[in-house]
């Protein structure tokens, strides 16, 4: 028997709360097409392969994955950028670039429900194929900054930590990290704000790192952006160090307001595939979980498309941004009221036809109309227009003339905020309403 409740990790979403959700779509959809970016979709179920090319076999054990009745093993799709892979690869050689694609899946992972992190969600994903260059990157951080601007927030709410995979990797070999212990150096990086320090120092010392690469992999979250570029200079490496010193100026450029970006090397998106900057925005306060992330993944195309094209893209999950919305009083509506309400005095089912037709012709005309669907008298129609939450009410007069208070082809028209009213002519307010 059903508990009347949904299943754990998923969420009942009655008409109030779809309306936030649905303001935010509407921004989220707004701001990626000021970019350029255009929308589109791929099957919410998909063969369990192909989340395991791009993530390992391990993925299987957080997928809500079955065998179908052709006996394939599918999974509900636990993310986007498989599936996004999987339709440019099919048609690269015919798609401009760069290709500018979003959308806006429902994802379901089955792992332990928490705040912030459900057995489903919404996420926006955004991705940019066919530029190698750090003007990409830059354009999609921005993207991701505007994106929550949209939203009313500022560099108060929310900041950007940025790094890059390469940069790291030379870093970590400048430091003195073997690069037999660089997989477990990213490890203990990924996770330094959650793992006590003994515990990254015993690994990192277990893996054979010396002392003085222990030190300074403990303290990679402080190391400003100069001091990492200082130690790469006149290596290899300085070309990328000097690349991402272009990439910030670029962000400068079009975001047009300092505070949003931090370097840091903590950030390293613990998936594999990532190849250059990466990025991460959070909380400023800290109070929630990331609210985006992404990065360059100049190698997956190739290994899930076929198509070895430059790539990068990011998520911005419904969840976390609508608990920092709301924690910040920020969080909007589409909203769910009325632009009319149509009454006849009379209330009489003689009058229905009437307050029919003058409710079509107002729908004819794009507005969000309702009227009583049985007898009502005029009192009760007015307080149901007032909890539909309609802005204005139109009285008509009663099918039967002896009881008008308004001659024929005439109408009250009140504004139900404001209690303010006035007669119209029928014919002409409904041409121009």
């Amino acid at each position: 028997m059903s508990s009347g409740r949904p299943l754990h990790g998923f969420r009942d979403l009655y008409p109030a709360e779809l309306a936030q959700r649905t303001w935010l779509f509407g921004r989220w959809r707004e701001v990626v097409r000021r970019y350029g970016f255009v929308e589109y979709d791929g099957p919410p179920l998909e063969p369990v392969e192909l989340y395991t090319q791009k993530s390992g076999a391990e993925i299987v054990e957080q997928l809500f994955d079955f065998t179908d009745k052709g006996g394939r093993h599918v999974a509900l799709r636990p993310e986007m950028t498989p599936t996004f892979a999987r339709l440019v690869g099919a048609r690269a050689n015919a798609l401009r670039k760069p290709v500018r694609w979003f959308a806006i899946p429902q994802l379901f992972r089955y792992e332990k429900a928490q705040q912030g992190r459900l057995r489903e969600h919404f996420q926006l994903n955004v991705d940019l194929v066919g530029e190698a260059d750090v003007t990409a990157d830059a354009e999609l951080v921005a993207c991701a900054i505007d994106l929550v601007r949209a939203c009313g927030l500022t560099s108060a709410d929310v900041r950007v930590r940025v790094s890059d995979r390469r940069i790291l990797t030379a870093w970590l070999d400048a430091v003195g990290v073997p690069a037999a212990a660089h997989e477990v150096a990213y490890a203990v990086i990924d996770k330094l704000e959650r793992q006590p320090a003994e515990v990254s120092r015993e690994k990192l010392v277990a893996a054979g790192v010396p002392e003085a690469g222990v030190a300074a992999v403990l303290g990679a979250a402080t190391a400003t952006f100069e001091d990492v570029a200082a130690r790469l200079a006149g290596g290899d490496a300085a070309r990328v160090a000097d690349d991402f010193r272009r990439y910030l100026g670029y962000v400068d450029a079009l975001v047009g307001e300092p505070g949003w970006l931090r370097f840091d090397l903590s950030i390293v998106r613990g998936l594999a595939y990532y190849t250059g900057i990466v990025f991460e925005l959070f909380d400023a306060q800290g109070k929630f979980r990331a609210v985006a992330g992404g990065g360059r993944y100049d190698r997956l195309l190739g290994a899930i498309g076929g198509q070895e094209l430059p790539a990068l893209g990011f998520g911005m999950g419904d969840v976390v941004l609508s608990l920092l919305l709301a924690d910040r009083g920020k969080l909007g509506s589409e909203g769910t009221g009325l632009d009319f309400w149509v009454a006849a005095q009379g209330g009489d089912a003689a009058s229905l036809p009437e307050v029919m037709r003058v409710s079509a012709a107002l729908r004819a005309r794009g507005h969000r109309v309702e009227y009583a669907l049985r007898e009502q008298s005029a009192s009760k129609q007015l307080k149901a227009a007032a909890a539909a939450g309609a802005r204005v009410a139109v009285l008509l007069p009663p099918a039967t003339p002896s009881d008008a208070t308004l001659p024929a082809g005439r109408a009250t028209v009140r504004d139900l905020a404001s209690g303010t009213e006035q007669q119209v002519t029928l014919a002409d307010w409904l041409a121009q309403a």
